[in-house]
């Protein structure tokens, strides 16, 4: 069925900021489908507030909005542009949700718009717990017995019936926000009545449980003709119980018999029948019990979701691509599968003759006081994937992906305690290390039987695991001079790396690979096909193997390698990934040959058509080193993909590849304290009093000489990772003891911290000769908070212009000295009126996206081209742009995942993602940046105030402020008295300690809108925190900053008054 040519212009919602549960497989989804719209002639509209992603750009649709996704903010852009048809499909549970918001309110009737992709039916009986139920039924599939509650008190008459464990479900959230599993009243209570309040439908299914059962999925493709493909089955590793995101996964399903793997198939095809997906794909997910092979559907996703993503990376499928023409109206035998150079239909089911390993990353150290047990609600922040002709090799090379620290099944951090109870424990208690501790029970002795009775792990994994724990013993006591090369060449097969045999073996890595490199032990690089290699591949993409056979087949083009990012994780993120894609497209642009090194599954870098040729490989120097030594890159770019590819580049210098753009010594220089305070001496600026201790005498001395408070950190981390302020020697003594690990190798360093002061990021680009400023971002919270998890504004909303003409000063002086050649990222604090430098990083950084879409250049693309050779003049790059419109970032933080977490920010970057609000004032801006967040503003009702005592004088004009809007005003005793003193009236609430009714009961209630809590010293922060606990629980508008405060007010004034405008049109509304 050929496309309908009705549908002339077509509105894509995309997802939104980055959180736990929807990562940037939907950036992915949705480059993918605007593509492929706009190659039908189509014209593309699309929504996001993303500004990290690619589909944000303004050369990837028609009109892009990046604008919060709200229904009523859509609704704004629907009567702009006027769309035939709306795709919501391609946003996660965002899009979806929004779609059935603009349904309900009628807007997409009232102006004649198709839902394509999947319709409101299909969506609801996929989404709702008691209809998908009710519709397995019909067509013979058995589901979990389960009932449905709208309240608590239904939900417990139902627990009675089921008994303990239970599973909680709501409907319609995203990565199992609200779920878990209950093993007794008290926690049931705790998670049903979260579930009822973060489900849009105050709804949860209470389900027996299935813990322990095997857990499959299937990736299905459908279209209108009923024509059905399995893209590819999907087994988790981990048993039932642990959502899907947070398991350890493998491609294809290695332990289904056939006969189980055509019931799974058939059922998949049944259910998408029913819920009536007949335009793209699903993922459809079940469990199996291992003692009686009984057969549950658990659920299934009516849109492409993270595992469409992993299925289509690991089968080179592209389902994004051939979901969005099916909604146009074609079928599957009409459309080509481009891997194979068009050669096979797209209705030709893929094959694949490898193993694929999803592993999830997780961000723990990030949350000290969050529970790490792993359950039906997904926690990680990203994962890795890899290729292996065998599990074993694919499962190995995942695990020294992930940058965790190992390299393969050790972590001796994690062994101290030998106590067989201990690891009893460990295994029956689901947690990110749990694979680890697994096989230290395998060294220790556990039989397989005792394993599986503990995790539930089928043997058949335990025992592929228990080979590679044998393996590792082996080698024990044996000396690498005479192990036989047979031996080694099968340990490599199996995955091994390098270093962990040199570990084994007791020798430097670098002797194991001169070995192997000596005894033609190399990789060869095969190509992922979706045909088993049946018919020939034309695209490049590749994974690598001790194989026989080479597939590379390189060309002797003028090539640059790009290292990417690795997993996603806090700190470093989508942002890395953007600047590398950037980077790939620009110098092909340039008649470069591109190849893009990357093993992370949800990135817009490991689509196969970003590059000439793409290799899905661990970014470790063992690895990277292989892929070079057969591409023979012209130069290899890593300072694009964040601290990842940056801690190789020393020795891949060594090994004289060319790293092009700032050197490694330019970048090191930056990072050595020493170094640097003498070049910042050299060109006359100031920097807070700082110094570098290896131990904690040393630390102590030096703060001591500096004065307090301090703010303290390891070197050469991403994201604050351990960065704290500090405030006395007791504190510093707990810092040096207990958060990281210091060395002469490893020194903390230490700053004075300088309180109050108005923080600003600057992003450069520098060809060596001369600079082009990008933008001046002004922080909106006062320092002390991780520029990742600070709001931002450009142009700067309150800095002189004698101020901005300093750092423009400064940060050109910088980059020149440094011998900047591509981006370059400064940080400055003010304070007085005096300008100090805190950081400078000559590479990419997170802010890049947001400053490209802020100015309508793309710095990424042009710090590359600076990089290949080409000078600022050759690009027309010269003057500064500064926006005749305000821009506003915000960061989005995981604290709902977390409730246990104190939301209160500080120097360790906690957030997601990032949302950007575009506006005519500073004001609009910000209101859009907060309701992209997800931040609810009130228009009126009450406001809490307890600030710290140096915010008081400035509480009293926020408090005038919200009392003009129509705010009352309630504050304990000592912000109370002050504002009263001050004439301001204000009510007086209990603190916490002083009794009841007090603020936590008021929140509670429902009767606090707006909170405004400062606080400092550990007293007070502990006092404090269940005020802002609660205000996370109940969804109540919080800022803990005054400079948030007064932004705030600004916002409020734009609840009812704001526009919607295309970054197109604001981009051709500025002088270049």
């Amino acid at each position: 069925m050929p496309k309908n040519t009705k549908i002339k212009s077509v509105l894509i919602i995309g997802a939104g900021p980055i959180v736990i549960g929807q990562a940037c497989e939907f950036d992915y989804s949705g480059v993918q489908a605007c593509r492929a719209l706009r190659e039908e002639g189509i014209r593309v509209i699309l929504v996001n507030s993303n500004p990290a992603t690619i589909m944000t750009d303004p050369d990837m649709a028609d009109r892009v909005y990046i604008e919060p996704i709200h229904w009523r903010n859509v609704e704004k852009i629907i009567i702009k542009e006027k769309p035939d048809a709306i795709l919501p499909t391609m946003g996660g549970q965002t899009a979806l949700n929004t779609t059935l918001d603009l349904n309900r309110h009628k807007i997409l009737e009232k102006y004649n718009v198709q839902i394509i992709g999947a319709s409101v039916d299909s969506i609801d009986m996929a989404e709702d717990r008691e209809l998908f139920k009710n519709a397995m039924t019909d067509i013979g599939l058995q589901t979990a017995t389960a009932f449905i509650a709208h309240d608590y008190q239904e939900a417990e008459e139902h627990q009675k019936k089921i008994g303990f464990p239970v599973l909680i479900r709501p409907s319609f959230t995203l990565g199992g926000s609200g779920g878990g599993i209950a093993y007794n009243i008290e926690d049931f209570e705790k998670i049903v009545n979260r579930g009822l309040d973060l489900s849009p439908t105050s709804e949860v299914l209470i389900e027996e449980s299935v813990i322990g059962w095997k857990e499959f999925e299937m990736e299905v493709v459908r279209d209108r003709n009923d024509n059905c493909i399995i893209v590819c089955s999907i087994e988790n590793i981990d048993p039932m119980g642990i959502h899907t995101g947070d398991s350890i996964t493998v491609a294809p399903a290695q332990t289904l018999t056939d006969k189980e793997y055509q019931e799974l198939r058939n059922a998949s095809i049944k259910v998408l029948r029913k819920i009536g997906v007949d335009t793209g794909g699903s993922n459809v997910q079940f469990a199996i019990c291992p003692k009686t092979g009984r057969i549950l559907v658990i659920e299934m996703n009516p849109r492409v979701s993270r595992s469409s993503a992993l299925a289509s990376k690991a089968t080179g499928f592209p389902i994004a691509k051939i979901a969005a023409k099916l909604a146009i109206g074609y079928t599957l035998d009409e459309l080509r599968n481009e891997i194979t150079g068009g050669i096979i239909p797209a209705s030709f089911e893929p094959s694949i003759d490898y193993v694929v390993t999803k592993i999830p990353r997780f961000a723990f150290e990030k949350f000290k006081e969050a529970n790490n047990k792993l359950t039906t609600q997904m926690k990680s922040v990203g994962e890795v994937m890899a290729i292996g002709r065998n599990f074993q090799e694919s499962f190995q090379k995942a695990l020294r992906g992930l940058e965790i620290g190992i390299d393969g099944l050790t972590n001796s951090d994690l062994f101290n305690k030998k106590n067989k109870d201990y690891l009893k424990n460990q295994l029956r208690t689901p947690a990110p290390d749990r694979i680890l501790y697994l096989a230290e029970a395998m060294r220790q002795g556990f039989n397989l039987n005792e394993i599986y009775d503990l995790t539930h792990i089928d043997l058949w994994f335990l025992s592929q695991i228990d080979d590679l724990v044998r393996e590792e013993l082996s080698l024990k006591n044996k000396n690498i001079d005479k192990l036989s090369m047979s031996i080694l060449r099968k340990l490599k097969r199996k995955g091994f790396s390098d270093s962990l045999l040199s570990r084994q073996l007791k020798c430097s890595e670098d002797r194991v690979r001169e070995i192997r490199i000596k005894n033609n032990i190399l990789p060869v690089f095969k190509r992922v096909d979706a045909c088993a290699a049946e018919f020939e591949a034309t695209t490049a993409y590749m994974y690598s193997s001790y194989d026989d056979e080479c597939e590379a087949n390189p060309t002797n083009n003028k090539k640059i390698m790009i290292l990417g990012g690795g997993p996603n994780r806090i700190g470093q993120g989508i942002e890395f990934d953007y600047c590398c894609v950037h980077a790939s497209l620009a110098l092909r642009e340039e008649g470069f040959e591109t190849i893009m090194v990357n093993c992370n599954p949800e990135t817009v870098s490991t689509d196969f058509d970003i590059s000439d040729r793409l290799y899905f490989e661990p970014l470790t120097f063992e690895d990277v080193m292989s892929i070079i030594n057969v591409e023979k890159p012209y130069g290899v770019i890593v300072q694009y993909g964040g601290q990842t590819p940056l801690k190789l580049a020393n020795r891949l210098k060594q090994q004289n590849v060319n790293i092009i753009g700032t050197s490694p010594e330019a970048i090191d220089l930056a990072e050595d304290r020493e170094k640097f305070k003498d070049l910042i001496e050299k060109l006359g600026l100031k920097q807070p009093n700082n110094s570098i201790a290896t131990n904690i005498g040393e630390a102590i001395q030096a703060a001591n000489e500096i004065g307090y408070p301090l703010v303290v950190r390891p070197s050469y981390v991403l994201g604050g990772r351990a960065m704290e302020i500090v405030t006395t020697d007791d504190d510093l003594k707990r810092y040096m003891e207990e958060a990281v690990s210091v060395s002469n190798d490893s020194p903390v360093l230490l700053d004075r911290f300088l309180n109050d002061a108005i923080e600003v990021d600057i992003d450069v680009i520098s060809d060596g000769q001369d600079v082009f400023i990008g933008a001046i971002m002004e922080h909106i919270e006062e320092a002390g908070i991780h520029s990742g998890d600070s709001g931002c504004s450009i142009p700067p909303y309150t800095l002189s212009d004698k101020i901005i003409s300093k750092l423009r000063a400064q940060v050109t002086q910088l980059a020149l000295e440094l011998n900047v050649v591509g981006l370059m990222n400064t940080q400055f604090a003010i304070k007085d009126k005096e300008i100090y430098l805190l950081e400078v990083n000559p590479r990419a950084s997170r802010t890049a996206p947001f400053v490209s879409k802020a100015i309508g250049i793309q710095l990424a693309k042009a710090g590359a081209l600076v990089m290949s050779g080409k000078s600022l003049k050759e690009l027309n790059l010269g003057n500064e742009v500064v926006p005749t419109y305000f821009s506003v970032k915000e960061a989005v933080l995981p604290f709902a995942k977390f409730p246990e977490v104190d939301v209160l920010l500080g120097p360790e970057m906690k957030s997601t993602g990032e949302v950007m609000g575009i506006g005519h004032s500073f004001g609009e801006a910000y209101f859009k940046a907060q309701r992209a967040a997800g931040v609810i503003l009130p228009k009126s009702g009450n406001v809490f105030l307890s600030v710290r005592d140096k915010d008081k004088p400035a509480v009293c004009d926020i408090a005038r402020d919200l009392q003009k809007i129509g705010f009352k005003l309630f504050a304990t005793k000592g912000t109370q008295l002050y504002l009263d003193e001050n004439n301001i009236n204000c009510h007086r609430i209990n603190k916490v300690k002083e009794g009841q009714p007090h603020i936590v009961d008021m929140i509670k209630n429902g009767d606090v809108h707006l909170i405004i809590n400062t606080t400092e010293g550990a007293r007070s922060i502990n006092d404090s925190f269940s005020i802002r606990k609660e205000a996370n629980n109940y969804n109540v508008c919080l800022t803990t900053t005054i400079s948030g405060a007064k932004a705030f007010c600004k916002a409020i004034l734009f609840i009812d008054n704001f526009d919607a405008t295309d970054i197109q049109s604001l981009h051709k509304s500025m002088d270049y």
